[in-house]
């Protein structure tokens, strides 16, 4: 079998399973974006005076600040993933989403941490994505009204989401020596290329969500360490962090890449 015979075979493969999945995927994707403000609205209920503490002795802010600072993330997480799920008013709860990013990232002085500012940027990738989804449904409402062939601020959406996911990517890249190391970010970052630039987009982003998955759940088994070690906080923030990519990618299989992209440049050639 030849190189373009795998390639049409691993392409129809793609294309069945989004015949046979494209009524679920979209709400599995987008639960699996949101888990990690789910996740963090949780944790902020069940760690608050540890966050408050925390701000407070960070920004020296004083106790009233401190608690309005974990009740806004608390509040403001929570409500936006509730109207997410429930399809209500998801472009003002990806506003909402985007300025918690924004604040955590001052809060939390993520700001000069390069690998954690890279994750919340790829974080507001994936948000972005969700907004063009959000878009689209309200244009599918008017269904036989005529329509220009795609709006511009969606495309451009979707073509900024799939580049910031790749940030998400990079802070996943394993920089020893090792063959197997070498391989998976060989294998890895081509494929991300692909999703960025648009090209075998459902394939590649098909193809990342297994993988990424795999991962996930083998370096980040959060629940394979006690609760009252560090570590399992940690590896619980990787976890839920990497879930919100492959959602993010997961909407890229559901919606495609766009008017932005080689996919869709071919069919015009």
């Amino acid at each position: 079998m030849g190189q373009n015979d795998l390639m049409g075979t691993a392409e129809d493969f793609a294309d069945q399973f989004l015949r046979v999945t494209k009524q679920y995927l979209p709400h599995v994707a987008r639960l699996c974006l949101i888990s990690t403000f789910l996740e963090d609205g949780i944790h902020m209920w069940f760690q608050w005076s540890e966050q408050r503490d925390y701000i407070d002795t960070t920004w020296n802010c004083g106790y009233l600040l401190a608690s309005s600072f974990v009740f806004l993330n608390l509040l403001g997480q929570l409500t936006g993933c509730v109207l997410v799920l429930s399809r209500n008013f998801v472009q003002y709860a990806c506003f909402g989403l985007f300025g918690i990013i924004a604040l955590q990232t001052i809060a939390y002085s993520i700001l000069w941490d390069l690998k954690f500012l890279m994750r919340n940027l790829a974080l507001g990738g994936g948000l972005l994505l969700l907004l063009a989804e959000s878009r689209s449904e309200g244009k599918s409402m008017f269904a036989g009204v005529p329509t220009m062939r795609e709006s511009s601020p969606k495309q451009y959406m979707q073509l900024g989401g799939r580049v910031l996911l790749v940030l998400m990517f990079m802070t996943l890249l394993h920089l020893d020596a090792s063959f197997f190391s070498i391989v998976q970010n060989i294998v890895g970052t081509a494929l991300m290329i692909l999703v960025a630039i648009g090209f075998k987009t459902k394939l590649a982003a098909l193809t990342l969500v297994v993988w990424l998955f795999a991962i996930n759940v083998y370096f980040n088994a959060f629940w394979t360490i006690p609760v009252y070690k560090p570590m399992h906080d940690f590896l619980k923030y990787d976890f839920f962090q990497t879930m919100s990519v492959i959602g993010g990618l997961l909407l890229v299989v559901a919606l495609g890449p766009g008017g932005v992209s080689m996919d869709e440049k071919k069919k015009e050639w």
